[in-house]
């Protein structure tokens, strides 16, 4: 079967097409992938993965046409952000009225 192995930075993403046997799980694939040699810092005990959008576990079962995905670690709480810049706009308002 063929699937997709994804990974990407902030300026580069790469996309690596395998084929792999039936029964393949999550792990097994991004191993055989060799994504792990051309990005050291992928830490799977770590970073998240899933499939198509999807998070799962690295015991996961593949199916054919999966695109296996490595996500990164945010950077900022996206919920802490939209709250900061909530509150920046109720300040740009409040201060127009004055």
């Amino acid at each position: 079967m063929n699937i997709e192995v994804a990974y990407a930075l902030e300026k580069k993403q790469t996309l690596l097409s395998l084929e792999v046997d039936e029964g393949i799980s999550l792990k097994q694939a991004i191993e055989n992938s060799g994504i792990l040699v051309l990005y050291p810092q992928i830490d799977l005990s770590k970073d998240k993965t899933g499939i198509f959008g999807k998070i799962v576990k690295l015991d996961a079962i593949l199916r054919d046409k999966d695109r296996v995905e490595i996500y990164r670690p945010l950077i900022a709480d996206p919920k802490q952000v939209r709250k900061e810049r909530a509150a920046q706009g109720k300040k740009m308002r409040s201060s127009k009225k004055s």
